[in-house]
């Protein structure tokens, strides 16, 4: 049987679970793509610390250049992270014309068209199954199963950092900060979390997926970014008492011939199976104009599924290679027309507002006022007793779907009059079962 060689960089927590799954099912995949995969050589920094997997002495190497230039090494993996050593490995490995197959989302928000046209101008590829939400094949769904589509909506739960601590929050009834220290107790959040909190993990997967659906590159710059860092307990519960639920969530929109790309927390309605996903779990909704609404939810991170979607690249890649064929299968389809980001400002949606007001006569009509000055109408409203003071009351309000700028400038004059007691919260509402607006 035919074998190809495989270069590993990076034996780390997924390059361990590689190994792991090319050794426990590596005859299993022998008969179902005709070749043998053989892991050649493994390159990382650290050469002795236990990764739960045995492997010859002989196959390590400090040396990650000469892995990839190994003549017995037809597929680089690069699984290192970061976005400088990887980019350079990565590049010197299409320059080769050897397929890539990486997890690496940083790498491919920041410098995806640079490595898709080298790798175009080598007749090889680079695969990315496991970027984006680990073992949830959904980067092969949009390139290959949703393909007859115009894609117009994806909503994707792609952190499963932020969803186990918002799970927490309204699971235990416990604030950020509790629900925070649980998740680095148990492995799920980082020492330093930040990456995953503020939002830009997701939005490095949403700028892969955007760029899959719409053809364009995704600036970073472009993308609207909000965390669920100091996201307070009372909006989890309100939102539950209105029938939602809070999901760190990435929304990607063709709305007239602009695409917005945004990633914030978002209220979801507790009917729509999204808000259903709980824990360390992920899910992507995507809206195509031919199929419909599909749904694709696994485990977004971890050794074994994320090894999952980089041994199926692996696969794909070992039919490609036997075939005698090196071509690039990522090629971003042509959008149809000139694409333009839409700005934050100009987004349209629902929202729910939390004020602290004056507790004094009129005060509410002060608001209403605003409100409607600016276009914004009231959906729902709920008001809680003042607090110990008696100086403020709580009022949550849900409006119709308004404008960002006039929500963003009716608060901005809320607080200049001085009828707000603390800083408002401002959450959005998408509901992904409502057919997207005209």
């Amino acid at each position: 049987m035919k074998e190809i060689g495989i270069g590993l960089l990076g034996f780390g927590t997924v390059g361990a679970g590689v190994v792991e799954a090319l050794q426990r099912n590596g005859d299993l995949l022998a008969g179902r793509i005709g070749v043998r995969l053989v892991l050649r050589r493994i390159a990382d920094v650290d050469l002795d610390r236990d990764r739960g997997v045995t492997v010859d002495r002989s196959l390590l190497t400090r040396d990650a250049a000469a892995l990839i230039d190994d003549p017995a090494v037809d597929i680089v993996i690069e699984l290192i992270g970061g976005t400088t050593l990887a980019r350079d490995f990565v590049l010197r490995a299409l320059r080769l014309g050897k397929p890539v197959i990486t997890a690496n989302k940083a790498l491919l928000a920041d410098h995806g068209g640079e490595i898709f046209a080298l790798a175009a101008a080598n007749n090889t590829g680079v695969w990315f199954e496991a970027s984006v939400a680990g073992g949830v094949p959904i980067i092969r769904a949009l390139r290959e199963g949703l393909v007859a589509n115009r894609i117009d909506r994806i909503f994707g739960i792609l952190n499963g950092t932020c969803n186990y601590i918002l799970t927490k929050m309204e699971r235990e009834q416990v604030t950020f900060e509790h629900a925070l220290k649980e998740a680095q107790a148990a492995g799920y959040a980082e020492a330093d979390p930040g990456l995953d909190i503020d939002g830009f993990d997701t939005a490095h997967k949403a700028a892969i997926l955007a760029s899959l659906a719409y053809g364009i590159q995704v600036p970073m710059e472009k993308i609207h970014v909000e965390g669920i860092r100091g996201l307070s307990k009372a909006d989890i519960e309100y939102a539950r008492d209105f029938g939602y639920r809070v999901k760190q969530l990435a929304v990607i929109k063709a709305v007239g011939g602009e695409v917005e790309v945004r990633v914030h927390p978002t209220l979801v309605p507790h009917d729509h199976m999204l808000s259903s996903v709980m824990g360390v779990f992920n899910a992507v909704v995507v809206d195509g104009d031919i199929v419909g609404q599909t749904v694709y939810t696994g485990r977004g991170a971890g050794r074994l599924p994320t090894a999952s979607a980089v041994v199926s690249d692996l696969a794909e890649v070992a039919r490609i290679l036997a075939d005698g064929g090196r071509k690039a299968r990522y090629s971003p389809a042509s959008p149809s027309g000139k694409i333009t980001f839409r700005p934050m400002g100009e987004v349209e949606c629902r929202y729910y507002l939390r004020l602290s007001l004056l507790d004094k006569p009129g005060i509410l009509g002060v608001v209403a006022t605003v409100l409607g000055q600016h276009g914004i109408s009231l959906a729902s409203i709920l008001q809680k007793e003042p607090n110990r003071s008696g100086r403020h009351v709580s009022v949550v309000i849900l409006t119709h779907r308004a404008v960002e700028k006039n929500i963003m400038e009716a608060m901005r004059i809320l607080e200049e009059r001085q009828a707000l007691g603390a800083k408002p919260v401002c959450l959005r509402i998408e509901d992904p079962g409502i057919e997207k607006a005209s």
